[in-house]
């Protein structure tokens, strides 16, 4: 609570220290322009003035404890200054030096000497631009930005600060409440800046520009208190996590990538990924305008039978439905649009009614009346540089007036960004109408909704996820096939019946004991893909057949597992486990067998998850069908969610070892699931040293 207490202080102060040069008189110039009506308290022994504010030469002459500070001096000095604000008891500063951790180990240690001299205070940066508060006037910012005063509308977090300062010369209507850079993040970061946000009511939603992902017990925890108060949350993740850099000897690790476990984390915690940063707008304007709701059935009303099949198309592509419109409705469209009109959705509404707003009014309000999640008007406005727009803007006025009337979920969507004109799209967001400008960008926005929604729906039963473990401590070692099975077997995970032997006679005696058909495998330390190497035989059907095969793999290995083949299976998957220093554990479930490099289908979730996450995931691949009957064959989804559960189990109770699992297949039976070949790599801790007699 003190921390939040700090926080709000710094981001809304009754007094600003600004110290330093150019940057600190930027500052000053953008705290007088965007109307800070508190002290504002030039820093620099030099100068006069700064801005046209007078100077005090040192933070000694000042008249009172300011409640935050911008600091823009070199490095060194940046900590000598951070040092006497904490004594002084401001609540906050904005540190905007570089050359910190970004810049090697000499930078690491000087920014341990920051947060150190910061103490209890908020500590934005270093290496950063600082802050825009739109809401209440305050803008701790050494460069231009774009942005004016609003009454309410959505934060934006970043790390960077050059793309936060492009976003803030958006022309796109969308009403920015605040920004903030927070470079390196040395202390205040992305968590406690969205605990902050939360808690003001004049914020609709939040985005994040993300190169790394915070803490994750902490990140899932405000994400969770983001869901329940219906605060949307989107992000624009750049950048990779250090496992793509580890050496792993499983086919796992192409499939769960840094990139595929970051989608994981924010699919479970209700945060809506974006690729792009046009789109990272307009969802976060769609999600300004009208909040999330799970449904994605949408309506759209254009005059052009190209434009309506463009979005068609489109909205098919990205999984957004276009039903059938109802027969109340289509009646109604009918009377006002005559027989030449194919009444359907989408709907080509022609050029008989354009330039009339009541008709069209009239239109529009049977459209809105179909009461679906999102309504769509299509329109490019001209260049009201050389063209007439007054007939577009009766067509906008009818679809204003048409959602007046009906309280419907309605958006303009131009398929060109460039025509929107701003001003159009600033009186439509006034409206509560959605001014979308691109198709694509709209359509990926309802779609973002929708995730969102369905997430805050569901947010009581949100399971927050632990801390992460790190990196493995300790020398990593690869278990025999042999060894893994029992281990997973252990917890439940069903495997074939097998027996270790060393010899070919041991070999054909141990079949015969097993039943016939088996397979022979070779066992050996560290040997992970047995068919690459000739250390897997299958389908012996008698003891000289064992003893062949036996024969073959005397140069391979040593010890031979016998085991007895599993007929009849359905399908072959594979689940494995891999260990992310800073996200956690990640089960990844994927077409299995030798195919799994050759066939992209895969999800991946983060541990620990749930029986219905496993199911939904495992039903959600493409293969999907198949594990649910597909045609009339039966497969055992139940003993397969069974396996993966007992996997996930064990690789949660080792969490503090483990590096990777692999089970790689897991057949798939219509009775039963079978786990016939199995990895597990484990970080063995370093054996405690032994006191001298």
């Amino acid at each position: 609570m003190v921390e939040r207490t700090r926080l709000r202080r710094l981001l809304d102060p009754a007094a600003i220290a600004v110290i330093g040069g150019r940057p600190a008189e930027v500052a000053v110039q953008n705290s007088i322009a965007i109307g800070y009506a508190g002290e504002l308290w030039p820093v620099n022994p030099t100068r006069d003035q700064l801005g046209g504010v007078p100077c005090f030469p040192g933070l000694s002459d000042l008249p009172g404890v300011p409640d935050a500070a911008f600091v823009a001096v070199n490095r060194e000095r940046s900590v000598e200054l951070v040092r006497e604000l904490a004594r002084l008891g401001v609540a906050g500063v904005v540190c905007h030096a570089s050359g910190f951790a970004e810049d090697g180990e000499d930078g690491g240690e000087l920014q341990r000497e920051l947060v150190d001299a910061a103490g209890d205070m908020a500590l934005v940066g270093p290496n950063c631009l600082g802050f825009v508060n739109y809401l209440d006037g305050v803008a701790l910012w050494p460069e231009q930005h774009g942005g004016v005063r609003v009454d309410r509308g959505v934060a934006i977090i970043a790390q960077s600060g050059n793309i936060t300062e492009n976003l803030t010369m958006q022309r796109r209507g969308l009403p920015v409440a605040a920004i903030v850079t927070i470079g390196n993040s040395a202390a205040t970061g992305v968590v406690e800046l969205m605990e902050a946000f939360l808690d003001d009511p004049r914020i609709t939603a939040i985005g994040l520009c993300l190169e790394e992902i915070p803490e994750v017990s902490a990140f899932s925890r405000v994400a969770g208190e983001a869901l329940r108060r219906r605060v949307p949350v989107v992000a624009l993740k750049s950048g990779s996590s250090d496992l793509g850099a580890q050496v792993t000897l499983s086919h796992t690790s192409s499939l769960a990538d840094s990139d595929v476990l970051v989608d994981a984390l924010l699919g479970r915690l209700g945060i809506a990924r974006l690729h792009e940063v046009d789109t990272f707008l307009e969802t976060l304007k769609l999600m300004h305008v009208h909040g999330c709701r799970p449904g994605t059935a949408i309506a759209s009303a254009s005059c052009s039978g190209g434009e309506a099949a463009l979005l068609a198309d489109a909205a098919e592509r990205i999984g957004l439905s276009m039903p059938a419109l109802p027969d109340g409705v289509r009646s109604r469209l009918h009377d006002v649009l005559g027989d030449r009109v194919a009444v359907r959705n989408p709907l080509d509404y022609h050029t008989y009614i354009w330039g009339d707003g009541e008709q069209l009014t009239e239109c529009f309000t049977a459209l809105l009346d179909t009461g679906l999640d999102q309504h769509l008007l299509m329109l490019d406005f001209p260049r009201a540089d050389r063209c007439d727009v007054s007939e577009f803007e009766t067509t906008v006025a009818a679809w204003e007036a048409a959602q007046r009337k009906t309280g419907a979920r309605a958006c303009v969507v131009s398929s060109l960004p460039e025509s929107m004109p701003e001003d159009v799209a600033r009186r439509l967001v006034e409206a509560g109408i959605a001014p979308m400008q691109g198709i694509a960008s709209c359509l990926a926005a309802i779609s973002a909704s929708a995730r969102v929604g369905a997430a805050q729906a569901s947010a009581d039963g949100l399971r927050l996820l632990p801390a992460a473990p790190g990196p493995a401590v300790g020398p990593v070692t690869t278990w025999a096939e042999v060894d893994a099975k029992a281990a997973l077997a252990a917890y439940g995970v069903p495997v074939p019946a097998s027996k270790l032997v060393g010899s070919p006679a041991e070999a054909a005696e141990a079949a015969g004991w097993i039943g016939f058909p088996v397979v022979l495998k070779a066992v050996a330390e560290g040997l992970a893909h047995k068919s690459e190497v000739g250390g897997v035989v299958v389908g012996l059907a008698t003891g000289d057949d064992v003893r062949r095969a036996a024969l073959g793999m005397s140069g391979v290995a040593e010890r031979l597992l016998v085991e007895r083949m599993v007929p009849g299976a359905v399908l072959e998957l594979l689940v494995g486990v891999q260990r992310d220093p800073r996200l956690g554990l990640g089960l990844t479930l994927a077409a299995g067998g030798v195919l799994v490099e050759l066939v992209d289908d895969s999800a991946t979730l983060l541990l620990p998850t749930t029986s219905a996450d496993i199911r939904a995931a495992l039903t959600g691949l493409r293969i999907g069908p198949v594990l649910e009957g597909f045609r009339g064959r039966p497969a055992d989804l139940d003993a397969v969610v069974a396996a993966v559960e007992a996997v996930a189990a064990y690789a949660v109770d080792h969490a503090d070892r483990l590096v990777e699992i692999e089970v790689n297949p897991l057949l798939v039976l219509p009775r039963g699931a079978m786990a016939v070949d199995a990895l597990i790599r484990l970080a063995e801790p370093p054996a405690e040293p032994q006191e001298e007699p």
